[in-house]
């Protein structure tokens, strides 16, 4: 496994090559806190030298036909399955994913990439009727310059999504991974490329702080910006956007509901409830943050979703039977049991879990919450379970939309028309009728709405395209038409519009009007 090679990454960042840099930040294993190694870390300076690359590299790329970028593409899909073992090793021990997810990130990624490289070969605008003897037409054009900011979470599906349709639609791309997940968010995107033949200086990976994040956003060169992260940090970066009138596509938090209703089998909906919220240690957007249960199954449920709970497997996620991995850092451990403890004293009822030995939070369940508990109303990001009863199907609706979040719903039912009905009366990016609300797909559009984010901004072909180009429009004449041509010559007035503007005209003396 050398494909990742230490020394390749070592106090280096990529910028068209590997450059020695002279800051680094440690990569520490969650599972164990052992140091891995230690990553460049680049500064705000050497965002400016990448996006001027970059800029010149895009103009190139770009003019190239679009079967060669789509070949760079699939070169590179070809790639992550090749090295997918290396890869799932690195985002295991980094990010501290379990198997089920690490086993599958190089695997997405190549997907993302063969859907990527048949965007290229896309229509790339279409003929439009004109009132005018000439041809009509928009087309579509790269933007340029996209920076992409990715979390620590999925750093790899998170930045790949938003790289490789960039890439194909002609774009040059400065990626700003998480610094505490840059070798599988990061330098393991720079190796692929960089062996599937993409040209230097069409790709930038700076992992760094929020200093190189704001650069990014603040250049004058990079009119469209993909972050993923917090909502906080969401906001500031649109701020900031907004003031330079840039596009930014934001994914930012989640905190959604999966709706159990009265006919669904308890049994089914438990499990999927249980993966919906301890998936990855609850680490991802989509995570089920609300278990909403009709107050007929919620006793049973309850118990069900406990027993997924303390069957599952907590610990170091290379062993095989892990389906639990640490949780990122002590910050966002604390975090988690902070949102625990709170809930229980504003009087939730502890079902099972709410401890934590080092990173490892155990999955947890809650019930008895009243509305405003922070572990039902704030998104968490740890393996926790919320569950409040309802009643009717009109108090379901309403605690399922009272949230300013809006990235995910799941709704368990035996009549999937009324689960589609129940979701037309819930502001959400993304519907999944009998399934939990962590899902994506490549050739699905993704985005959520308030809270969440700006709307489906990523996968898809339309999404793609008005994400990373602009839209130009062209008309084409034969020959230049005939104008009238201007002059000078007297003005010459109707006797009845005479009439007019000497009944309007204010009283000026010696002024004449022409006969």
């Amino acid at each position: 496994m050398d494909f990742l090679a230490r020394e390749l990454w070592h106090d280096r960042i990529y910028s068209g090559s590997w450059i020695p840099v002279p800051h680094g930040s440690s990569v520490v294993e969650p599972a164990t806190g052992a140091v891995l190694g230690r990553v460049g870390r680049a500064e705000a300076p050497d965002v400016d030298r990448a996006v001027t690359w970059a800029a010149e590299a895009q103009r190139d790329w770009s003019a190239r036909g679009h079967d060669h970028r789509a070949e760079v593409l699939r070169r590179a899909a070809a790639l992550f399955v090749e090295h997918a073992e290396e890869i799932a090793y690195w985002t295991a021990r980094e990010s501290g994913a379990a198997r089920p997810m690490a086993g599958r990130a190089a695997l997405v990624a190549s997907a993302e990439c063969h859907e990527a490289a048949a965007l290229a070969a896309l229509p790339y605008g279409e003929v439009l009727r004109s009132a005018q003897p000439r041809l009509s037409l928009t087309r579509r054009r790269p933007v340029g310059v996209v920076g992409v900011i990715s979390p620590f979470n999925a750093p790899l599906l998170l930045a790949v999504r938003a790289l490789a349709p960039a890439l194909a639609l002609g774009n040059a791309v400065v990626l700003k991974p998480d610094p505490r997940t840059a070798v599988c968010g990061g330098a393991v995107l720079a190796r692929i490329f960089e062996a599937a033949g993409l040209p230097e200086g069409l790709l930038h990976v700076l992992p760094g702080g929020a200093d190189v994040g704001r650069a990014l956003v603040r250049h004058p060169r990079t009119p469209v910006i993909a972050f993923t992260g917090s909502t906080d940090a969401g906001r500031e970066l649109a701020r900031t956007a907004g003031e330079l009138l840039k596009r930014v596509h934001l994914e930012l938090g989640g905190n959604s509901a999966l709706v159990v209703l009265e006919d669904a089998d308890v049994g089914r909906a438990a499990a999927a409830g249980a993966h919906g919220s301890f998936h990855h240690a609850g680490q991802i957007c989509m995570a089920t943050g609300r278990h909403l249960v009709h107050r007929s199954l919620a006793e049973e449920y309850v118990a069900a979703l406990a027993e997924c709970a303390e069957d599952a497997v907590v610990g170091d996620p290379r062993r095989p039977e892990v389906t639990v991995g640490p949780l990122i850092d002590e910050r966002q451990r604390d975090r988690v049991h902070q949102l625990v403890t709170a809930s229980v004293t504003a009087g939730g009822t502890l079902v099972t879990g709410g401890g934590y030995q080092e990173l490892f939070y155990q999955p947890t369940v809650l019930t008895d919450l009243p509305e405003h508990a922070p572990a039902y109303a704030r998104e968490v990001f740890g393996p926790v379970a919320p569950v409040i009863p309802f009643d009717d199907e009109e108090e379901a609706v309403r605690l399922a939309a009272d949230s300013a979040y809006g990235l995910s719903l799941g709704v368990l039912t035996r009549d999937v028309l009324r689960g589609l009905a129940f979701a037309e009366r819930v502001p959400t990016g993304l519907v999944h009728i009998n399934d939990q609300t962590v899902n994506d797909e490549p050739a699905a559009p993704f985005g959520g709405l308030g809270d969440s984010g700006n709307g489906a901004r990523h996968g898809g072909h339309q999404a793609n395209l008005d994400a990373f180009t602009e839209t130009q429009w062209v008309t084409v004449r034969a020959e230049p038409p005939h104008q009238p041509r201007s002059g000078t010559g007297p003005l010459v007035v109707s006797q009845e519009r005479r009439t007019v503007l000497d009944a309007e005209r204010p009283a000026v003396a010696n002024v004449e009007w022409p006969a």
